[in-house]
């Protein structure tokens, strides 16, 4: 007896996909997720970068609202927070890198990696602050 083409197929038992819920949480999760959140950061600095080149490449008066709000609170704040961003991201990418290489893929050196991210993100973050200060 042939079975009809429009005939519902038999279901199969399907494998579960894993889930949040039997993950534990580690510093190379958090990594990943912050070099997302990096990346969108970096847009928003772009958006700075151009409104600086545009600024001096107009006039004065559009160069001067620029400079309130770069050297506002929150202007630094958010300068602060691109300098981290493009570190963190820049050694996420060096970290990637690595695992694409073939190193650094085993449980001790996968979470030391992560670790030389977070700690090298900020470092060089305060580094570069603290030499823009002193030249200043």
């Amino acid at each position: 007896m042939a079975t009809s083409p429009t005939a519902p197929k038999p279901m199969r038992a399907r494998p579960l996909s894993p889930h949040l819920g039997i993950y534990r949480f580690t510093l190379t999760m958090a990594m990943s997720i912050a070099h997302r959140i990096t990346g969108i950061g970096l847009y928003v600095g772009v958006l700075l970068l151009a409104w600086f080149l545009i600024a001096a490449a107009t006039d004065a008066s559009a160069f001067r609202a620029f400079s309130r709000f770069i050297f506002s609170i929150f202007g630094r704040l958010a300068l602060f927070g691109f300098t981290w961003a493009l570190f963190h991201h820049m050694l996420g990418g060096v970290r990637h890198f690595l695992w694409d290489a073939g190193y650094g893929l085993d449980d001790p050196e996968r979470e030391q990696l992560a670790q030389a991210t977070l700690i090298g993100g900020f470092a060089l973050t305060i580094a570069v602050w603290i030499i823009a200060y002193a030249v200043r």
